[in-house]
């Protein structure tokens, strides 16, 4: 009878244990269909600001911080899309941010400072740095004669290697899949630029994030800005997915 107890104890657990793998593959399999609260934050923040729509950025603001962004990890994504946006539009997006941070306080609520860049350790030029990030993201070598708006100008491509691909990404404050997320959702906003949100969807499947989780990012375009924003960002998406 002591065999036969230990027998079905041994199975119960058994079961238990599968049943919980169960759990988790589902659980893992539906995280990557839908962009987390946290990244939907972001893709509505960047939206907001880089379209200068400042009434709505506001409740935006609070609910990134509410979702559980840090307060540095939301300067960073206004810091962020002045590379694609500007700096009026950043700037802007700061003093929003301020005042929601002072009205905040006001009320009682103490929000999460969080963590700070690093320190940059690589005494490599700032050049072959963005060069290494530039590669990491787009899975392809940088070698080769420079073509097209590089080769017309090659200052910008210095600029963008240096600049962009270097103090800008490597700023650990927000990881890649996170920037690529603050990209997009500007290239989508401020709109007429496809070629440029074509290569960073592409980015974006590279650094981690799925077709379904995109998908959800389009969704988001659609409720945050609008149909118009949402149908060119969905029309790049699907030329993305059926090249891949």
């Amino acid at each position: 009878m002591k065999h036969l107890g230990s027998q079905i104890i041994i199975g119960l657990l058994f079961a238990i244990i599968c049943f919980s793998g169960v759990l988790n593959a589902q659980n893992n399999l539906e995280s990557n269909k839908t962009l987390t609260v946290k990244q939907q934050s972001i893709v509505t923040i960047a939206a907001l600001t880089a379209k200068g729509d400042l009434p709505n950025l506001k409740p935006a603001l609070n609910s990134g911080l509410d979702a559980g962004l840090t307060i540095n990890q939301i300067k960073e994504v206004l810091v962020h899309l002045y590379a694609y946006c500007g700096f009026p539009r950043s700037i802007r997006g700061l003093q929003t941010f301020m005042e929601v941070l002072e009205e905040r306080k006001a009320k009682g609520i103490n929000d999460v400072l969080g963590a700070e860049a690093s320190p940059i350790q690589d005494e490599r030029s700032k050049y072959d740095r963005g060069k290494e990030n530039l590669e990491k993201l787009t899975g392809m070598p940088q070698t080769g004669p420079q073509t097209g708006y590089a080769a017309f100008a090659p200052i910008i491509e210095i600029f963008l290697k240096e600049h962009l691909f270097a103090a800008i990404f490597e700023r650990d404050v927000l990881i890649f899949a996170e920037r690529q997320l603050v990209t997009i959702s500007v290239l989508s906003a401020i709109g007429g630029a496809e070629p440029m949100l074509r290569s960073h969807l592409n980015i974006c499947l590279n650094v981690g994030l799925t077709p379904e989780q995109l998908q959800h990012f389009v969704n988001i375009i659609k409720s945050t800005l609008g149909k118009k924003e949402a149908k060119a960002a969905q029309k790049v998406l699907d030329e993305v997915l059926k090249n891949r």
